[in-house]
């Protein structure tokens, strides 16, 4: 075989390998052959002062942290298998739904998508005696990896992590760590990570990250206010934690919010001013509103109307550094014009922005109208009747209607009540989140078209659901991809009685209805993770080196198992040759021609047992375009010629 021929590859992206690559980059010096020498390292680092004391240093550990760690450079052999009949629109879509290990699941995506997730959200598991996680087996065969990679069909039963077990938080740590890592692989470098948790795993939750990402890409960790209390404890706790990563410090991140109940405001102003209620009157059904919702002060502050039912507040202007202070001149009252009071710290402005805002020129203010409470505006800054009240500047709600991200969200729990709406008011999951606190979490970081939002603990599919909804509302192009094992349904459980065997197929369901209840634009297509459709060789417990022998030479010569479908073997091909599972695939006789938007070449599959060479120089690849075919289909000549033409994987 040429050197220029390649085994196409059969298994998942080596990350390990992706990293030490990294790490020779910085220390090649300390890098030979593909290993590293951990004696020079260790002497380098000595020589500098930078090796940390074995005694003192801070370490974060568990009963099974090593093998956890094991999990992650073990490769996945799984594939993805493509199901257009439980998708929606899968031919134009870009939104996927993987059912399926998400553990293998994220190995399997580090290939095309590494480095190309924006945005990550994950509900896991909370750990809190009852909940099911995934016990992860880092000890098992090849002969029962793939038969628990194959078990969907009526489910994975998932072990409850009871807290009267000896290892109880170590098995959460466990499940959690290789999967964090994965996750971070595939953000982009200004991506970030949100993680919903209790207080049952928030401390470690804390530590966990900050070791798998670092303490310097801490950003903040939000207390959701659920507003209904659970108080099995003896007292009200209504707070859950969303901590916030980054993928890279150094990516200065501003997240943004819209203010709560903005719609509501506005729908009401154009009742009002439709029926020609007066100011007062319209002010007073404003504050009736902002009582009724309960609305914090970032609204509530603007409860003043102009003669155009424009909403507008007094903004306090004096200088805000306690440390310092600021401009300290007289502002004279509009009527009396007595000097007002001025701040004790100064005002925040300097005279020339004050009398830029207040149209005030050659010291007579221009634009002065008396409100029906005595006081006045004179353009931008509003005065009290009083010249012993400060006066303030004014800013209209319609101008701010967004602020930062506050660390404290206050927003009912009612996730099951949207989805018990979806599914005619039947409760088929246990406190799904609601979409409102996803839409308030994706709008913060600013989502682009066609930036990826992943969510590998999906559930309910609330995330999916959220970025279709932002999308039909502003008309952006965002994707999902959404992960979601096959978890059993318990057959006592009302879902199981609707028909359901799996959560993952109420996770669909819930799409499908989400969009044709809101006639959402989006789609998704659904893949399933399964067996490869290489043969690949089991472990082997004899001793007969006759018998092995005999083994790897039939898995040569068939190099694919019976019975494979040759559409799953296509996608398999372009999962793992780093092309996106949204490729276009057009088939001209018996060869499949694969183009990839965010790629500059194109890959061809073609699995017949002999290739004319007229055919494959009238698809005109280029260099860096890719060719995958049986290995006995080509002569040597054959693959002397096409290596120097273009890329040539054989199977």
């Amino acid at each position: 075989m040429s050197k220029s021929v390649e085994k196409v590859s059969t298994q998942s992206k080596d990350i390990f390998a992706q990293e030490l690559a990294k790490f020779s980059q910085i220390f090649p010096q300390f890098v030979s052959e593909g290993k590293v020498d951990f004696d020079a390292l260790k002497k380098f680092l000595e020589d500098k002062n930078s090796l940390a004391d074995e005694k003192d240093k801070y370490t974060f550990s568990w009963a099974g942290k090593d093998e956890s760690f094991k999990a992650i450079s073990r490769p996945s052999y799984a594939t993805l298998n493509p199901k257009p009949d439980e998708s929606v629109d899968f031919d134009n879509t870009e939104n996927l739904f993987i059912e399926g290990d998400n553990l293998e699941v994220l190995k399997l995506l580090q290939t095309h998508y590494h480095g190309k997730i924006k945005m990550i959200y994950i509900d896991p598991p909370y750990n809190t005696g009852n909940d099911f996680i995934y016990k992860d087996n880092f000890k098992e065969g090849k002969s029962d990896y793939f038969e628990r990679i194959g078990t969907t069909k009526n489910g994975i039963k998932l072990e409850t992590n009871s807290d009267d077990g000896g290892r109880y938080h170590s098995q959460w740590l466990s499940m959690m760590y290789p999967r964090l890592f994965l996750a971070k692989q595939l953000l982009a470098d200004d991506g970030v990570i949100f993680i919903s948790i209790d207080d049952h795993e928030q401390h470690h939750l804390k530590m966990l990250m900050n070791e798998v990402f670092g303490e310097d890409n801490f950003i903040e960790c939000i207390s959701w206010n659920k507003r209904i209390p659970k108080n099995d404890k003896g007292i009200g706790n209504i707070h859950e934690y969303i901590n916030i990563y980054s993928k890279n410090s150094s990516h200065k991140h501003q997240f943004i919010m819209e203010k709560e109940g903005l719609d509501d405001i506005y729908n009401l102003l154009k009742k009002l001013k439709k029926s020609n209620i007066g100011i007062n009157n319209a002010e007073i059904e404003i504050k009736k509103l902002y009582k009724k919702q309960g609305y914090d002060r970032g609204i509530t502050l603007y409860n003043s109307l102009d003669k155009n039912y424009r909403l507008w507040g007094k903004i306090n202007m004096s200088w805000p550094n306690a440390n310092t202070f600021g401009s300290k001149y007289i502002v004279p009252h509009p009527k009396t014009k007595k000097p007002v009071k001025c701040p004790e710290r100064g005002w925040r402005w300097k005279l020339d922005t004050f009398n830029e805002v207040a149209h005030r020129i050659d010291g007579e203010y221009q634009d002065m109208h008396r409100l029906d409470d005595g006081s006045y505006i004179c353009g931008g800054i509003w005065f009290s009747s009083d010249e012993n009240i400060q006066p303030s500047s004014i800013t209209y709600l319609d101008d701010v209607n967004e602020f930062l991200l506050r660390y404290i969200l206050s927003l009912k729990s009612d996730g099951g009540i949207e989805v018990e709406k979806i599914f005619d008011n039947k409760n088929y999951f246990s406190y799904p989140k609601p979409t409102k606190l996803l839409k308030i979490l994706l709008s913060s970081c600013s989502l682009k078209n066609n930036n990826i939002v992943l969510d590998f603990f999906a559930g309910s599919a609330t995330t999916g659901h959220a970025v279709m909804d932002l999308n039909k509302k502003d008309g952006a192009k965002r994707k999902f991809i959404l992960v979601q094992i096959p978890e059993s349904i318990d057959e006592k459980s009302e879902a199981f009685k609707a028909g359901y065997k799996i959560i993952s197929d109420i996770s669909k369901d819930r799409l499908r209805k989400a969009i044709e209840k809101n006639d959402y634009k989006d789609g998704f297509k659904v893949f399933s993770l399964a067996p490869t459709n290489y043969n690949i060789a089991k472990d082997y417990d004899g001793d007969d080196e006759q018998e092995l022998l005999q083994q790897e030479i039939s898995f040569t010569q068939q190099p694919l198992i019976d019975n494979f479908e040759p559409i799953n073997l296509v996608y398999e091909i372009i999962l793992k040759q780093g092309f996106s599972l949204n490729s276009k695939i057009k088939q001209q006789d018996d060869f499949y021609i694969v183009e990839d938007a965010e790629l500059e070449r194109k890959l061809v599959i073609t699995l017949t047992n002999a290739i004319d060479t007229g055919i494959i120089e009238a698809l005109k690849l280029d260099t860096d375009d890719i060719l995958v075919c049986l290995d006995t289909a080509l002569t040597d000549t054959q693959k002397i010629n096409f290596s120097r033409n273009f890329k040539l994987r054989v199977i």
